[in-house]
């Protein structure tokens, strides 16, 4: 293999493909990106047996050819080039030559048979949503993604196509993020997508108005983003029936300004820390939300308006995911549905439900 490329397309192409690399494997070969160039192009691909991503670029192909070279310093490499351009050699021996301007490195490559064959998608389903509205969609559930291996298929969020509207959902037990959005496909299908993938994907979802494709089969996900291919395989198992889980009713109705009562939450959450947890406790009466917390080093106390409409009522809860919850409202206001001290919160927009997020209480002492 013999090519010459520009260094700074080569740069974010290995960039946003080693996010699929292995950062160790007992096959070294995951811990390396494929490298092919044919057809005045070169190909990179990164692929965890979980995760794949896969983009080419445009090079100066003298010699066709093929090779594995470890992600971590074929990029530091690179990256430190002084020059424009990169040119990049290799034998039959896999001895790999990299040099840009006046440096130049020689590493040992690995043999391309070793690296694993990405899966063949059988289409089933094809997802077509604009790139802003699925940014919007999985950063909004993405932090309610389960972190523990409790049930797995909670480590990712529930894509549901219906009725022409698409909802994506995720819980970890402690809260839950839902999202919809009306979609021009009446096909029905339903997959949970690992909350890592998605993480990848709003990443390289650059331009806000273009198309991204999904084709979807039965164990695995193809999402088609500018000139990059994320494959992933889908989470099995039985996710939680999420509308069973929504409280149908609420005895009071809150409505809020989102960044004042973040303000707040960040205010009194100063004297709340891993070591020193403690309830968020809020009192809401009248038109005022009283917070306050007690903890080991000390008392904090702060209140803001608000407009209630409904019963007077304390309750607890974690202040991290309540925040979690406000920051991903993307919204100046917001109603805080109530029904009890023990049962969940639901934050809704001020109009319409294109979001629900719902936050369970921690119980207080004297409850």
């Amino acid at each position: 293999m013999k090519i010459i490329l520009n260094k700074a397309l080569l740069c974010e192409a290995v960039l946003n493909v080693s996010r699929a690399v292995s950062s160790k494997s007992t096959i070294l070969a995951l811990e390396g990106i494929l490298l092919k160039a044919k057809n005045q192009s070169l190909s990179l691909t990164g692929y965890d047996l979980e995760l794949g991503i896969t983009t080419s670029i445009e090079a100066d192909v003298r010699e066709e050819g093929e090779i594995i070279l470890s992600a971590r310093l074929f990029s530091d490499m690179i990256r430190r080039m002084p020059s424009d351009t990169v040119s990049i050699e290799s034998d039959e021996k896999l001895l790999t030559h990299i040099a840009g301007g006046k440096a130049e490195y020689t590493i040992l490559g690995l043999d391309p048979e070793e690296f694993p064959e990405l899966p063949a998608i059988v289409k089933e389903g094809a997802l077509k949503i604009e790139a802003q509205v699925l940014r919007s969609m999985i950063d909004q559930t993405l932090f309610a993604i389960a972190q523990t291996d409790a049930k797995p298929v909670h480590k990712g969020s529930l894509f549901e196509i219906s009725e022409g509207m698409l909802t994506v959902v995720s819980v970890d037990g402690f809260r839950l993020a839902m999202r919809r959005e009306p979609l021009a496909d009446e096909s029905d299908q339903r997959f949970v997508v690992p909350g890592k993938t998605l993480s990848e994907v709003s990443k390289l979802l650059g331009n806000p108005e273009e198309m991204i494709e999904a084709s979807v089969s039965r164990k695995y996900i193809v999402f088609h983003i500018g000139g990059y291919q994320v494959i992933s395989r889908l989470l099995e198992g039985d996710f939680l029936d999420y509308r069973s889980a929504i409280p149908k009713e609420s005895s009071t109705t809150v409505t809020i300004s989102t960044r004042s009562f973040m303000d707040c939450i960040e205010r009194i959450s100063l004297l709340i820390s891993d070591k020193l947890r403690s309830p968020l406790k809020l009192s809401f009466s009248e038109n005022t939300i009283r917070a306050s917390c007690s903890t080991a080093i000390g008392k904090a106390n702060d209140e803001i308006a608000c407009e209630k409409e409904g019963n007077d009522l304390e309750m607890g809860f974690n202040s991290k995911y309540l925040l979690d919850a406000l920051r991903a409202c993307g919204s100046d206001e917001v109603l805080l549905e109530l029904t009890g001290p023990l049962s969940p919160m639901r934050v809704v927009p001020r109009e319409g439900d294109s979001f629900l997020f719902l936050v369970l209480p921690v119980r207080l002492k004297n409850d």
